[in-house]
């Protein structure tokens, strides 16, 4: 199952080696997607010594670290969504795998939301969205009792303001890993 895993990261890699430039990020900085996805550097980029990590099958980093593989640690949701796209599916299959590797660790999932609507109707999308960070990463090798979520909904934003970057850079859950 592991040789699988590998083959669709490596698959996956070349796909996105063959979509962007040189920068060694999915996405170009600072380009936000068309429906209003967010999209930065921690969201939807590896370090290029994780691609090597990726690519060789070798060891994660420990993702508490700057610069690893496993250094991008959110991520972001679509309006009113909590789908996690085919990007930060690569980087939760990551997450899984060091957690499977690395059984003693444990991360606790934080669900958020932007400021709109109401605290109740946020308080349960940030639970979805952690939920559905959850079940990939279960799927990719960690185990139950390294995971806890809790939903802030709108009551922790990463950025004030009411515009939709800043709405965009709210919705998303953050990996917090003990130490």
């Amino acid at each position: 199952m592991f040789a699988t895993k590998q083959w669709l990261i490596i698959g996956l890699m070349a796909v996105l080696a063959g979509c962007g430039g040189s920068s060694g990020t999915m996405m170009d900085e600072g380009t936000a997607a068309d429906d209003g996805g967010a999209s930065s550097d921690d969201s939807a980029s590896l370090s290029s010594s994780g691609d090597d990590d990726l690519m060789s099958g070798g060891a994660y980093d420990d993702p508490t670290e700057a610069g690893g593989a496993l250094e991008v640690r959110v991520v972001y949701f679509d309006f009113d969504k909590a789908d996690v796209d085919e990007a930060s599916r690569a980087l939760l299959t990551g997450h899984g795998d060091y957690l499977a590797e690395n059984s003693a660790r444990e991360v606790r999932l934080e669900g958020h939301g932007d400021e709109r609507g109401s605290r109740e109707y946020n308080i349960g999308l940030g639970e979805r969205r952690a939920q559905a960070v959850r079940q990939i990463l279960l799927l990719n090798g960690a185990s139950a009792s390294q995971l806890s979520t809790v939903s802030y909904g709108e009551e922790r934003p990463a950025v004030l303001g009411s515009d939709e970057e800043a709405w965009s850079l709210n919705r998303r859950v953050e990996l917090i890993y003990n130490p």
